[in-house]
């Protein structure tokens, strides 16, 4: 039997394997999408979008159902308790989108589905990904069952456990955070705003409450040791102890749960020949906030943009632009989010401290644009 050839094979669906897709079929290149999972199999984990990604997925005409689905959240604030620290508005910020877009991953992926098939492009799942071969002219993909694709370039989009990195052999550097994060969508009685995404450093401890469009609310945050699924109780706990005091809020049901554990990590290069990373497969971090989809796309948009270059006849040299600002963006990222891990973490005697610094801090109109400038990622403008 003859193995089928494309232009592109994409090991991954989720919103950086789809984005990458997108981009390559909308320019005329032949691609086939691998997933393990089957459609519609993956859970609620990222539901913030920036501004940046929205600009970034404009000219693959998802931003406009996008935006018409989600939540447009004014402005991100850090609070301690019922007393402001940091109001972070966006409204004016240099960006048709000066919001953040709240709205789940798993909306956000049939989004793109949605356009990936528009175009005449499908996904081959559940179909798992074996072994990767790569030579002068290609690369062969063994799947289970042992059926092979053979493309010019692989994109590894497969997440953290990338199937695809490590069997190009790529390091992935970093380590693991000692605390675990407890997460849950749940819905809320009292006096909760829609408007906004709040980052509570309480002297308790750390919690976000963020809006999404089905009328819950995600709640993530830090514990020594997080239930494998949080029950209301245990939410209750949460925002008593942590979120808001003078006017408390009820929680009434939990719609899904899960705890997990925070890596940050940076894989050691995102080209390898023929082999090419982008998302969760070239890097992860803590989820303080609400970068890591964000980047992923961003990485799956300009190597799409690259690849398509060299198969049109540009240098892969373009490549190894792609693979270097790539990886300065995750790094630079990683940083970020993790300096507000260590504040979220930080032992129970200095958080009072911390909070009157933040409080200070808050007070500058330099400090508060710095931060919305980077939650939004228009530090990422090529």
């Amino acid at each position: 039997m003859s193995t089928p050839t494309v232009d592109i094979l994409i090991v991954g669906a989720g919103p950086a394997g789809l984005t990458a897709a997108v981009a390559l079929t909308q320019r005329g290149h032949t691609v086939t999408v691998v997933d393990t999972q089957a459609e519609g199999a993956n859970t609620s984990r990222a539901a913030v979008v920036h501004a940046r990604t929205l600009e970034v997925l404009e000219p693959y005409g998802v931003t406009e159902e996008l935006t018409a689905r989600g939540i447009h959240a004014a402005r991100f604030t850090i609070r301690d308790r019922d007393r402001l620290l940091v109001p972070v508005p966006f409204g004016g910020l240099p960006t048709p989108f000066p919001y953040t877009l709240m709205i789940s991953q798993a909306e956000t992926e049939a989004v793109l589905l949605a356009r990936l098939k528009e175009l005449g492009g499908t996904v081959l799942r559940p179909a798992t990904v074996t072994a990767v071969r790569q030579d002068d002219t290609g690369v062969t993909a063994t799947l289970d069952g042992g059926r092979q694709i053979r493309a010019a370039y692989l994109i590894g989009a497969d997440g953290m456990h990338s199937t695809v990195r490590q069997n190009a052999g790529i390091g992935f550097t970093g380590s693991t955070y000692a605390e675990s994060f407890s997460l849950a969508d749940v819905r809320l009685d009292g006096a909760v705003s829609d408007a906004e995404v709040v980052l509570y450093f309480s002297p308790a401890g750390m919690v976000v409450v963020a809006p999404l469009p089905d009328g819950t609310f995600r709640i993530v945050a830090t514990v020594d040791s997080a239930p494998e699924v949080p029950d209301v109780a245990f939410v209750q706990q949460l925002l008593d102890t942590r979120g808001p005091k003078a006017a408390p809020v009820a929680v009434r049901e939990v719609v899904w749960g899960s705890r997990f554990r925070v890596h940050h990590r940076v894989a050691d290069t995102f080209r390898h020949g023929r082999v090419l990373l982008a998302g969760d497969a070239a890097h992860v971090h803590s989820p303080a906030g609400g970068q890591g989809m964000n980047l992923g796309i961003d990485d799956a948009a300009a190597l799409g943009e690259a690849l398509s270059r060299v198969l049109q006849g540009a240098s892969p040299e373009i490549l190894d632009g792609y693979a270097a600002a790539h990886q300065a963006h995750a790094r630079k990222v990683v940083t970020f989010a993790g300096r507000l891990t260590t504040l979220a973490t930080m032992p129970a005697y200095w958080r009072p401290a911390r909070n009157l610094v933040l409080g200070l801090l808050g007070r500058s109109a330099a400090f508060r644009r710095r931060l919305a400038w980077q939650l939004a990622g228009l530090d990422r403008r090529r």
